[in-house]
């Protein structure tokens, strides 16, 4: 009887080895790790004649991202703007009063997109509401605002026209 445990034995250790050695079979990973699927890769495209002749032509320089600041005094021109009419200067100085530094100042008022001239207009139409200038006067006044010449008789010439 003895005989035949061990040879049961025998036959039970080796059903033992194929069956775990079958396990880890055709994985290619040792017994115990996870397999990780593999991905079959795309063979990459030959290059066109159309890329070929895009990678030829110069690159356009483009205007670097605006800073952080530099947005929040664009956001504070563009609501002084729909507010009231402003020179370019004074728009620049009315930024600095609140805090703004010169080269963020001038970059709100530089990209607020106003028409000068028509913010001289509404400059000369406000001052004739409530006062009276001749028009040398009030091209006067708003080439004191920071108007440039030009832009002072053109607003004065529509206002009064």
């Amino acid at each position: 009887m003895r005989c035949r445990r061990k040879s049961f034995t025998a036959v039970g250790a080796i059903i033992v080895v194929v069956v775990v050695g079958a396990a880890g079979c055709g994985t290619g990973e040792e017994t115990g790790s996870t397999p990780t699927p593999t991905h079959a890769t795309k063979p990459k495209p030959e290059p066109t004649a159309e890329a070929e002749s895009q990678k030829s032509k110069p690159v356009e320089p483009t205007e670097p991202s605006a800073t952080a600041s530099q947005e929040n005094a664009l956001e504070s021109a563009e609501g002084y703007i729909e507010y009231t009419s402003f020179s370019e200067s004074g728009l620049v100085g009315q930024l600095e009063s609140e805090g703004f530094n010169a080269a963020d100042s001038q970059y709100g008022a530089s990209h607020v997109g106003a028409d000068w001239n028509e913010q001289a207009v509404g400059s000369a139409e406000s001052y004739l509401e409530y006062t009276s200038f001749s028009e040398s006067g009030l091209v006067e006044q708003l080439e004191s605002e920071g108007f440039t010449p030009s832009q002072a008789q053109y607003g004065v010439s529509k206002a009064y026209h």
